[in-house]
Parts: structure tokens; sequence; C-alpha cells
């Protein structure tokens, strides 16, 4: 029997989603821990011990601790060769996959933080509520550019082949109503996020959450 991969933390809405995703479509065994960000359970000195960061994803690995969601799909994808979640042997495309996961890792989540968590980059009430006014208008900005230039090809980001991307973008894209913004205007992402919850590693991952 293959051993476990890791221990993934997790937290339910958060982006750890998308690794989740990654590890059930590669179909290799590893262990899932939850995080209550509600009471706070990030903050803890155990946890805090594990995770300098207090953040998830966190994959506990038998070689130590990787985390930031970019890296770690590109570790499952080449923990798992066979199950084809990255263009491993095509330097040109898998860049291109991590300048796609890099993007929605420093610039669309960050956008999206502004609603949440303004206390990072402001303390005055004022500019919080400043930084959640644009919320809205920068997630909107950020998606015309994805369904433009990055889901026109189709059906998933990298043309016909489904990569760990594909369950970035999902997660990612699933925050877009609670930031205020109607879907509707972006008809390639909600058929992306059709085709992801037919898939079983989706609809697993889903029916896992706490």
């Amino acid at each position: 029997m293959q051993a476990p991969i890791g221990t993934l933390y997790h937290a339910t809405g958060t982006c750890a989603q998308a690794v989740h995703i990654a590890l059930l479509e590669a179909g290799v065994p590893f262990e899932l821990a939850w995080l209550d960000f509600e009471t706070q359970q990030q903050r803890q000195p155990d946890y805090l011990k594990l995770n300098p960061k207090g953040r998830v994803p966190a994959l506990v690995t038998p070689r130590g601790l990787l985390t930031e969601v970019p890296a770690l799909l590109v570790y499952v994808a080449q923990a798992a060769p066979e199950a084809g979640l990255a263009p491993l042997d095509d330097a040109f495309e898998l860049a291109r996959l991590q300048s796609f996961t890099s993007y929605l890792a420093s610039t669309v989540h960050v956008a999206h933080a502004h609603r949440r968590r303004g206390s990072r980059w402001a303390d005055e009430p004022e500019a919080i509520a400043a930084m959640q006014r644009k919320v809205a208008q920068n997630m909107v900005d950020c998606f015309d550019y994805i369904e433009r230039e990055w889901l026109a090809a189709g059906p998933w980001l990298l043309g016909e082949r489904y990569s760990v991307g594909d369950p970035y973008l999902f997660t990612v894209g699933g925050w877009l109503e609670g930031d205020g913004v109607d879907v509707s205007r972006f008809p390639r992402l909600l058929s992306h996020r059709e085709r992801m919850l037919a898939r079983p590693a989706v609809q697993a991952a889903l029916a896992a959450r706490p």
C-alpha cells in the first residue's frame, strides 16, 4: 500500500480547496486535517509551531512542510506524473500554467482579501472601508482578463488539457458572488464551473467539508 503523500491542513472557504481537489485528482493517499478559522485555530500555538505563517494550505510531507498553493499544485502534479495534471514535459506550457496560478495567488487572491482582511494593510476604519469598496470592481477586472485570455480556448485553462490550474480557478472563482460580483457577465467561467462540478474529485472535495 502506498504511503500517504502527507497531511493537508485545510479550512472551509479557503484556497486550500484547490490543493484538496488536486490530491483527489492525483489519486494519491493523503490525510486531511481541518482548521476552524471561526475559532482561530490557525493562530493556536500548536499550528503556528507547524506553520508559522498561520494560514492554509499547509502540506506536511515526509520531507517537511510545504505551503503556498502554486507550489503545492506543482508538487502534487510531479508526485503523481501518471495523472497528467501538469505539462511536466513541456517547459513553456508548464511556465504558462505557473504564470496563471501565480496570478491567482499574487493578484486575484489579494484583491479578494481586501474585503475581509483589510487590517493586513491598514488600521484606520476609513482606509479599510475604502479598500472594501474596491473589491468588486477589482475582481471584475481580474476575471475580465481571465475570461478573455484564458478561457477562450476551453474547455480548460490549457485548452483541451485539464490541469491543477483548473481546481484553483474553480476555487477562487467561487468567491465572486460573496465579493458582490454578478457572475453572469462571465459565461465561460460559469461553463468551467459546471464542468468542474461534474468531476468526481470536485464532488468528493465538496462533500468532505465539515
